[in-house]
């Protein structure tokens, strides 16, 4: 596993994280649920060791995203993630966070795992990963810890949701082949304390058109309880 600066930089900073010296192009190669250990864990270590990197240089945010498939603005095969240092917190992170002060995704996490139908698998740690009430596409994923952490990056269940994340996009595979995809974690301000941290996944079966662009209204045509379902076998 290798981290590197990005060639072509548009942010204060921003690199790639190489997931591993064989040349694997998906996630879904990593996958060796439920146990958590494997290339996985130096993928977390990586994120964790550059967050402390962003935070002494004085960044505000560190945005870890990933891109699958040219659809998916991924310019490279072999599998990666990037990071990207951020002088404010993002705008659709800052949206996530309650004005109250009380956490959004807690009574989500607790509502869910009550009900069941939209829960797909849970790792060690726990961490969680169900498709959204509100999802916005088509297998949409939410993955987060169970209990209320604010850090990811220094959180000892990131692993566990990576994890997660590989089955995941290895059980979408099963159910509709070779998907383009991102996937993002979004977790409080490097030192702060306003989120409870989650990675989101989101395939791209369909095109975002000008209702979602413009309007914010998606049109999903797939009911998040029958994409839990799938996945789930």
């Amino acid at each position: 596993m290798r981290v590197v600066p990005n060639l072509y930089p548009a942010l204060p900073l921003q690199e790639v994280v190489i997931h591993s010296p064989k040349h694997v192009w998906s996630l879904a190669e990593f996958s060796n649920f439920p146990a958590t250990w494997g290339q996985l864990a130096y993928v977390a270590d990586a994120w964790k060791n550059r967050a402390e990197a962003a935070r002494a240089a004085g960044l505000k945010y560190l945005y870890a995203f990933i891109n699958e498939g040219r659809a998916a603005g991924a310019s490279l095969s072999h599998s990666h993630s990037q990071l990207a240092g951020l002088d404010e917190l993002p705008s659709e992170v800052a949206a996530e966070i309650s004005p109250g002060g009380d956490c959004r995704l807690c009574p989500i996490v607790k509502d869910e795992r009550k009900e069941g139908t939209r829960i797909i698998a849970e790792a060690h740690g726990p961490v969680t990963a169900l498709c959204p009430g509100a999802s916005r596409v088509p297998y949409e994923v939410l993955i987060a810890p169970v209990h209320h952490e604010v850090d990811g990056f220094q959180s000892p269940r990131l692993e566990s949701g990576l994890a997660l994340l590989a089955e995941c996009v290895k059980r979408l595979h099963a159910v509709e082949g070779r998907v383009p995809l991102n996937a993002w974690l979004h977790t409080s301000s490097l030192g702060g304390s306003e989120l409870h941290w989650h990675i989101h996944l989101v395939p791209r079966l369909t095109a975002l058109a000008g209702i979602e662009l413009g309007a914010g209204i998606y049109v999903n045509v797939l009911p998040p309880e029958l994409a839990a379902e799938r996945l789930r076998r």
